[in-house]
């Protein structure tokens, strides 16, 4: 249950930093410091460095408990990268995203 919970806080977490619009003023243009501001606006970056800072703070929660070492920040920040990645493209404003692409010949 620790990780189903590590995953929605990162999730949500990605969600606020790259979308929320309480940060439009803060998060910075992709093309600052040249191009680490995209950082900001992807969220499997986002998401890696979501889930790196929740590891960090995990000892201040009770809704995870991880070891804090370097192999678990990896680990645990490319599972937040990547279920955070599948998330923002399986769910949008609208509910669920469907696309139908042709492929023309």
């Amino acid at each position: 249950m620790d990780l189903i919970y590590f995953i929605l806080a990162a999730y949500g977490l990605t969600q606020i930093i790259i979308y929320g619009t309480i940060f439009n003023t803060l998060r910075p243009s992709k093309e600052w410091l040249k191009g680490t501001g995209k950082l900001f606006h992807c969220p499997m970056c986002m998401g890696f460095w979501s889930g790196v800072f929740l590891l960090g703070i995990n000892k201040y929660t009770e809704l995870f408990s991880f070891e804090l070492n370097l192999a678990n920040a990896l680990i645990l920040g490319s599972i937040s990268s990547g279920t955070t990645y599948v998330l923002c493209m399986t769910f949008g404003d609208e509910g669920i995203k469907h696309e139908h692409k042709h492929l023309d010949r």
